[in-house]
């Protein structure tokens, strides 16, 4: 992660929904360093009134259909230590040792910091996926997703990222946001209609420019 893109970084104490919907709007995300942190990053978020679902967001609802989306609280009252280990287990694996540690996973769903809902996704009765996430009264942040690596169950991560942006969009939300482009595997997140991403300075909605970036300062 130390070749995460940002432009600026600040540390806020003002956790109002308007000053939070402020920052986001000028293209600061919270992260996970401390509570209030937020950097400007090359954020990417949708325009929920110009989302649609395309033929292939569909295709993989279909072949998902037996997913299960709930909502819970953060802070959580009874939090396990297997969720920590199933956001350590999947970013080691996608992004190398150390990236996101189970300790760290514990601060951010256990205490009180940046973001305030866990998104729980399950089969069954098995929970399979999580993400943590920011909702304010115009935005949700779909912000640290994490899975069961190596399910059987195909286009995981994708269905769960299709079912927080439905939810925002009935929930009658502005943006969803879905944290930044830095890397050619974040390609996947370029494919909803409605997108739009930081530039620096402001949304632009030219995916094309977008996807040069990535040879770029990256």
């Amino acid at each position: 992660m130390s070749n995460y893109l940002k432009w600026n970084e600040q540390t806020i104490s003002d956790f109002s929904d308007e000053h939070i919907n402020r920052h986001y709007a000028d293209g600061f995300v919270f992260g996970r360093v401390e509570k209030g942190y937020m950097s400007q990053t090359r954020s990417l978020r949708i325009d929920l009134s110009k989302f649609k679902l395309s033929s292939e967001n569909r295709r993989v609802l279909r072949k998902t259909q037996d997913l299960k989306f709930k909502i819970e609280d953060l802070p959580l009252e009874n939090y396990h230590w297997s969720i920590g280990k199933m956001a350590k287990d999947f970013y080691t694996e996608k992004f190398g040792d150390g990236t996101f540690s189970a300790n760290k996973a514990k601060e951010l769903l256990a205490t009180k910091h940046n973001f305030n809902r866990l998104f729980v996704y399950s089969i069954e009765q098995e929970k399979i996926g999580y993400c943590i996430t920011l909702e304010t009264d115009d935005i949700v942040h779909y912000s640290y997703p994490f899975y069961i690596l190596n399910s059987e169950f195909n286009n995981l991560g994708m269905s769960m990222m299709l079912h927080a942006i439905l939810y925002a969009q009935e929930q009658g939300k502005k943006y969803i946001y879905l944290g930044s482009f830095q890397r050619p595997s974040d390609v996947y997140k370029l494919q909803f209609e409605g997108l739009e991403w930081f530039d620096g300075e402001r949304w632009n909605n030219d995916v094309h420019k977008l996807k040069t970036t990535i040879s770029g300062d990256i």
